[in-house]
């Protein structure tokens, strides 16, 4: 998962044929070395067509989700191992390297008090299943922390090491996001340090989740503390451009983040490259 990506929102959450050609030829075109797929409906996904686009266009792919209601792992433990193991294997089929995401839990899932253990126990339950199965596909998984609003179970850093910890799988990532952080984190290089060796994904998104360096997200922060780790993981571009009404509402994105993709691609990308190369991550 090395190199520099972007989450394919950017130009579409529907990976149908069309969408997937729109791109992977636009990644290609900005030069990215992977590309993060969000694997929203799995079962309708042509992993061929997928995996040949993206050896034609030599590049890498993760594939990414958060799980629908009725399978939320708190609650739901055999619906999401269930859920989570068609994720894996059409993750496998596409090529792809990695499942990452909020794997635990939905986009949205708040039950207005703390997180219990059971909640945890079922959890860990489900994780060290899908652990095994993508390890049989040699898929590795993420667990990304998200911010309060969006899930009450793992927000932080340390709640997300907590949880690969637990359940002890050497498949298991963590995976965290500059946006969540800015909320979260008591500073983000508290958050990447607490991640340590088990980062090895980040998406890059500005506090707003819109053009890079157009927020107040403090980079120069952040990239030198994934300096001082050593990170040699994925640094994934994600800013939402193309989202529809149901993804747009867990998100709570309610106005434009950005003008258009050129103001995106054009000035938040060379930003991020420009820190990456000075930070030595490149």
């Amino acid at each position: 998962m090395q190199g520099f990506g972007v989450h394919t929102s950017m130009w579409t959450m529907n990976w149908d044929r069309e969408g997937a050609e729109r791109a992977i030829r636009a990644a290609s075109h900005y030069k990215m070395d992977f590309i993060e797929i969000a694997l929203l409906n799995a079962p309708a996904v042509d992993a061929e067509h997928s995996r040949k686009l993206l050896e034609a266009n030599n590049l890498r792919a993760v594939c990414s989700l958060g799980l629908p209601e009725e399978a939320w792992a708190s609650v739901h433990p055999d619906a999401a191992i269930e859920h989570l193991t068609v994720a894996i294997k059409k993750t496998a089929e596409i090529g792809a390297e990695a499942l990452s995401g909020v794997i635990y839990g939905g986009i949205g899932e708040r039950t207005g008090v703390p997180p219990t253990e059971k909640e945890y126990d079922n959890i860990a339950r489900v994780l060290q299943a899908a652990a095994k199965v993508a390890k049989e596909h040699g898929i590795e998984l993420g667990v990304e922390a998200v911010n309060r609003y969006e899930n009450h179970l793992i927000n932080t850093a340390s709640q997300a090491v907590d949880m690969i910890e637990r359940v002890g799988a050497e498949n298991v990532f963590v995976h965290l996001d500059t946006y969540h952080m800015n909320i979260e984190e008591k500073g983000a290089a508290n958050g990447i340090i607490e991640a340590g060796e088990h980062l090895k994904y980040i998406h890059l998104s500005e506090s707003d989740r819109g053009t890079p360096g157009y927020g107040n997200c403090p980079w120069n922060e952040i990239y030198a503390a994934l300096a001082a780790i050593n990170f040699k993981g994925g640094l994934a571009m994600e800013s939402f451009i193309n989202m529809p009404p149901e993804i747009a509402y867990g998100l709570a994105v309610w106005r434009p983040v950005a003008k258009d993709e050129e103001e995106v691609m054009g000035n938040g990308l060379p930003f991020l490259r420009h820190k990456a190369e000075q930070y030595g991550l490149l």
